[in-house]
């Protein structure tokens, strides 16, 4: 008997918000404040960066919603790099996220999860990696039991995330913990700080990777109903969230601890949790750091698997993984081939690196999905449901944003960037060898 193959729309907005939401705000929200106020030494300079990367995270994200509301399918950015270019760039991307930048993650979230509850309960060595292990598993059986479940949760922890959030500045503010003076002056740079034009160069990059992840959801597009509406606003509602989520923060620290005693970023969570909390300042942020990072993971592990189960589907992969479960109607196999890897990853012990060498290309694929947009819109000149507010004045600042943040990645470590697309490369062998059929039989498909 032949299993079924097509996903159940069962999202609506809420859930997909609280994706975008509770993937992107991770343990980030207490670090990259700090090197960034400390690298810039203005309080008007760091609203400066927040304010624009926020600006370029939502012209990405009204872009990702019309391409989402032209392809409402399972896959994201694979299945609109698929339709723009080919099943060829398709399956690059696929390859790198499902051998690496999705295990790699996945398996540095839960490892780092571990380390933070182990300020909470003390946990040996072995300890750490049978926790991890342990999230891992019980969040890739949270997802297989529905997507419905699985987004019940990771709505119930960005909610926790939001509101120990927004504790922060009620508490700080009501009791009058910290010092308004701390923001003065408030445009000129402190003493000692880095050149304004470097120092907004770091920070730019930094809030750039504060903001990753939004474009995730739309991997969930084939499980959301009504995508062309439901997508597009959540992306939108999730990006807006998150700018005043992190300039909210980044204010509450600042009135906590004065912008000339920031040394780095664990020491500025210190002094500003010491500030609200006392002697108790450890194990309440690393409580909060627990939920910041568990929602973070549980958004991975939902979404990154659609990617494996539409490349499956398309034939560019395991064709049994294409699958759903006869009960739940969820993609079990493509989501316990990620939970595998993840948890060898875990094992071996080798996944920060890993992660940091394919960061240059993630942000290539990026940008390549959004030049698809240009693409897609002459080759199907059609109106879908939704359409990028702007356009083309949207996508072309976005890709210049993109253009800038790629030259000072290169720039920055040029070893990493060509290693992690070197290793990228490597599947244009595989996919000749294996998949070019495929990519004719496509290609065929277009023509008539």
């Amino acid at each position: 008997m032949k299993q079924e193959r097509e996903l159940k729309r069962q999202l609506g907005i809420g859930a997909a918000t609280a994706l975008v939401v509770g993937e992107v705000i991770a343990v980030g929200i207490f670090l990259t404040p700090a090197g960034i106020a400390k690298s810039l030494g203005s309080p008007f300079w760091l609203l400066i960066v927040w304010l624009t990367m926020g600006g370029m995270a939502l012209c990405g994200a009204l872009c990702y919603g019309e391409l989402a509301a032209r392809n409402p399918q399972a896959g994201g950015g694979y299945v609109y790099l698929r339709e723009a270019y080919g099943p060829g760039i398709g399956f690059l991307y696929g390859w790198m996220a499902l051998l690496v930048m999705d295990p790699g993650l996945t398996a540095a979230l839960a490892s780092g999860l571990a380390s933070y509850a182990g300020f909470i309960v003390p946990l040996s060595f072995v300890g750490s990696k049978v926790f991890a292990i342990a999230v891992i598993v019980v969040l890739a059986l949270v997802n297989i039991r529905g997507v419905k479940f699985g987004a019940w949760l990771l709505g119930s922890l960005t909610v926790l995330k939001l509101g120990l959030l927004f504790s922060l500045p009620l508490v700080a503010f009501s009791f009058r913990l910290g010092d308004w003076g701390h923001f003065q002056p408030f445009m000129s740079q402190r003493p000692h700080s880095a050149p304004l034009i470097e120092a907004l160069g770091a920070g730019m990059v930094g809030a750039f990777f504060s903001f990753g992840g939004w474009w995730d959801v739309t991997k969930l597009a084939g499980e959301v109903r009504r995508p062309g509406y439901t997508l597009p606003r959540a992306l939108a509602y999730g990006v807006t969230i998150v700018t005043f989520v992190y300039i909210l923060q980044s204010a509450v620290f600042i009135y906590l601890v004065p912008m000339e005693d920031v040394t780095s970023g664990e020491t500025f969570a210190a002094q500003a949790g010491s500030a609200l909390f006392g002697h108790l300042a450890g194990q309440v942020f690393a409580a909060m750091v627990v939920v910041a990072v568990l929602g973070s993971l549980a958004a991975v592990i939902m979404s990154a698997p659609r990617v494996y189960f539409a490349m499956a589907r398309d034939n560019l992969f395991i064709h049994s993984v294409a699958a759903t479960h006869r009960r739940y109607g969820t993609p079990a196999r493509a989501i316990a081939v990620q939970a595998v890897l993840a948890l060898l990853l875990v094992l071996i012990g080798s996944f920060n690196q890993i992660v940091s060498y394919f960061v240059f290309t993630v942000v290539v694929f990026i940008a390549l999905t959004i030049v698809s947009l240009f693409v897609l819109r002459r080759r199907h000149p059609e109106k879908p449901d939704y359409l990028t507010p702007g356009y083309p004045l949207t996508p072309i600042l976005f890709l210049l944003a993109v253009t800038v943040l790629l030259v000072l990645l290169a720039g920055n470590n040029p070893r990493q960037a060509f290693a992690g697309v070197a290793i990228v490369m490597l599947g244009i062998p595989v996919y000749f060898l294996f998949f070019r059929r495929v990519g004719q039989q496509f290609k065929t498909k277009l023509g008539d």
